[in-house]
């Protein structure tokens, strides 16, 4: 728990720096409320049609919202010494969660992805990215020099990751493997490991993500529609089609809040993964910019702090944190570019706006942990300057 007596004593007047990262709160809080409002409109006509209750996906997502703000606190009171520590049984939990849901977890769509629990689910690969960000970040400080210097350092994580694809794989979901390879990619990058692992690497990686669109029918008519989804409107491209009909109704200021025509049963999954289309017709591009905007100043807060870590010696913090900023950065993408029809589709949420308990709760965890680790690095440097200016 964050001690209200060390922060008195490492504050004087002069220090008056927030303790907290103001921006990174402050769009967070902005995103989720875009996101409340934007799910609100968006899910309306299906939650008529489905449930004869068109406020039924907000009533469930206000839930959502409390249980976030419940974990955001506790992940901002949870010292990072706890996640170093706990890193390696995060990811054998982790792992376990993901050998369940292939033998417990509820089927929807095709895809085994969650575990029941009462009226809710809990999709673990959520879950499973987190621990496994905690666990390479433990795992560059613990063998940098491995790293740095020999593929035997460089292979072991990608062995760990390898086996967390095959279970994520299993259920199947492939855009979850494809944000944590470009995480952890990303990650060693930064740790200082050799161009040509790297490059090697991400050959490796785009190969084998070619060979499982390939072997996977559904995958590759996905594929198929998005290079050219009006060859087949009513069919591999009907998705994609009435997402870009969304983005061109919209003009430079959109129809006006609830005023959607794609998300009257025409556009699916209009209020989780191609909620962004719906905004675009509702609020235009003006809309689009300014959540783009709040999106990048997000990541590039998440990417200052890993930074402001490293550099005061807390490594495992600043790589822990670099992790998440890459992380919101390429989900991001994906979801935008999919619903733009720059991407394939992968069924990724928009950080902090899609409707998805699971998705809100781990990603509203890991902007505390980004808070904790900015709150840890400024008392950390402000008390070595007090104990400076004393000598």
């Amino acid at each position: 728990m964050i001690n209200v007596a060390d922060i008195k004593e490492a504050l004087t007047p002069r220090q008056s720096e927030s303790l907290f990262d103001v921006p990174l709160m402050y769009c967070m809080l902005m995103l989720i409320g875009v996101g409340f409002v934007m799910v609100t409109s968006a899910s309306m006509p299906v939650a008529e049609r489905l449930f004869d209750n068109p406020f039924h996906f907000t009533i469930r997502h206000v839930i959502f919202l409390v249980g976030s703000f419940i974990l955001f606190w506790f992940a901002t009171s949870v010292p990072m010494t706890w996640w170093k520590r706990s890193n390696p049984y995060l990811l054998l939990f982790g792992l376990v969660l993901l050998v369940a849901v292939l033998i417990i977890g509820r089927e929807v769509n095709g895809a085994r992805r969650w575990i029941p629990l009462g009226p809710f689910g809990l999709q673990v690969a959520e879950a499973s990215k987190l621990f496994f960000f905690s666990y390479i970040a433990g795992y560059l400080v613990r063998k940098r020099d491995e790293v740095q210097e020999n593929i035997k350092g460089f292979a072991k994580p990608m062995i760990v990751f390898a086996v967390y694809a095959f279970l994520i794989l299993m259920q199947p979901d492939l855009g979850t493997v494809v944000v944590m390879f470009v995480t952890t990619v990303g990650l060693l990058f930064l740790a200082g490991a050799r161009l040509w692992q790297f490059f090697t690497l991400m050959l490796t990686g785009v190969s084998l993500v070619v060979v499982l669109i390939i072997i996977e029918p559904y995958r590759m008519k996905r594929v198929v529609g998005f290079l050219n989804p009006w060859e087949d409107p009513f069919g591999a491209g009907y998705q994609l089609v009435q997402s870009l009909m969304a983005y061109d109704q919209g003009g430079w200021f959109g129809q006006g809040l609830g005023n959607s025509i794609q998300k009257l049963q025409y556009l699916p999954e209009a209020h989780n993964d191609f909620i962004f289309a719906v905004i675009a017709e509702e609020l235009g591009f003006i809309g689009v910019f300014s959540i783009i905007i709040l999106l990048g100043v997000l990541v590039t807060r998440a990417l200052f702090i890993g930074q402001k870590a490293l550099k005061a010696g807390k490594e495992y913090e600043g790589y822990f944190a670099l992790g998440i900023g890459i992380w919101f950065a390429f989900q991001a993408v994906v979801n935008i570019g999919a619903s733009a029809g720059i991407l394939p589709t992968k069924g990724l949420t928009l950080p902090f706006v899609s409707y998805g308990g699971s998705s809100l709760w781990v990603m509203t965890i890991a902007a505390g942990i980004l808070q904790r680790i900015d709150f840890e690095t400024k008392m950390s440097t402000r008390q070595a300057t007090s104990r400076g200016g004393r000598r």
